[in-house]
């Protein structure tokens, strides 16, 4: 049996626990997510407060206004350098050095589509809703470590204190669809792209995308957020699962016997995901909802700035548990 994401494969996982079709509950999603906005900013900012201590900015010497710190003068240099205060202090001639300021820009694409809205009687939360907590958790912390933090079509990079607001504003009156992947833009060759989604879009779809964030010499980190039941495929017996984005469905007379070839397909498209960023050298990495979002945020703040990675030193987050057949 053929799985494709996106169509069957979340017609496979996107199954109703809840009374009413999944296409009825997307359809109150806009309001939902505004009654719930509070809490989900509060566990944002309870997440970065969790992370935030000990963390510091990429803070060097070099051209800025900002003091540094001060250093033993070096023979040879103009003694234009010397300051003078200072080095009345003491025996030695000291250098005043200013912080080198070259903010970077962090761009943050949370997927917010309709299969986002899926939870699993596993989890308490939606696969949205971790994704906005990480998003504003790490954009709080991005600009506490004096970065500009930016959601392509939607907020202007900033590197405003009060980020985490301007961007649930910003969410909860955006008008626009909802779509799995970021809209086109081209990010400056110093930026990097953040990537939460759960990328059950076909793959040509995703290669197409990743392909162009990367031409402007950006650097990437895709994050495929998923349902633990998007992994373990848990049903028995005769189901219906619907598709939340198109409206189809489809029904499982035995659908443990999908078990096996769901697996598989899946395993397939997180390969083809993986092939893509390996080629592009962005960093590539499964986070399960049943997973603390602090992991996530932590390796995250770790990976970006550090240029482009090595598949040999990826962190792929924890592994999946192993599907019976």
């Amino acid at each position: 049996m053929a799985v494709e994401p996106k169509s069957a494969s979340q017609r496979a996982t996107q199954h109703t626990y809840q009374d009413g079709p999944a296409v009825t509950r997307a359809v109150g999603a806009g309001r939902t997510l505004a009654a719930g906005m509070p809490r989900l900013m509060l566990e944002a900012r309870r997440v970065a407060a969790t992370v935030i201590h000990g963390l510091h900015g990429r803070r060097r010497a070099g051209p800025g206004e900002n003091f540094w710190q001060y250093r033993r003068f070096v023979s040879g240099e103009p003694a234009a350098r010397v300051d003078w205060r200072r080095s009345a202090r003491d025996d030695h001639l000291y250098v005043r050095e200013l912080e080198w300021e070259a903010a970077h820009t962090v761009w943050i694409w949370p997927d917010r589509s309709p299969s986002m809205q899926f939870a699993s009687p596993l989890v308490r939360d939606t696969k949205l809703y971790r994704a906005l907590v990480v998003a504003l958790a790490l954009a709080e912390v991005l600009v506490e470590g004096g970065e500009r933090v930016g959601i392509p079509g939607l907020v202007r990079p900033t590197g405003s204190r009060n980020v985490v607001d301007l961007i649930a504003q910003a969410i909860m009156h955006d008008r626009n669809e909802r779509t799995s992947l970021p809209p086109n833009f081209a990010p400056s060759p110093l930026a990097e792209v953040v990537l939460l989604s759960d990328l059950w879009s076909e793959i040509g779809e995703v290669r197409r995308t990743l392909t162009q964030l990367s031409g402007s010499g950006a650097h990437g980190h895709v994050v495929q957020i998923v349902d633990p039941a998007e992994e373990t495929f848990p049903y028995w017996g005769r189901i219906q699962f619907v598709e939340p984005e198109g409206g189809g469905h489809v029904t499982a007379g035995r659908a443990e016997t999908w078990r096996a070839d769901y697996a598989a397909r899946i395993a397939r498209h997180r390969a083809e995901i993986r092939a893509e960023t390996d080629r592009l050298g962005f960093s590539f990495s499964i986070h399960r909802t049943d997973r603390p979002a602090s992991e996530l945020l932590l390796a995250l703040h770790a990976r970006i700035g550090a240029g482009t990675t090595h598949s040999a030193t990826r962190w792929h987050g924890p592994a999946a548990p192993r599907v019976a057949t």
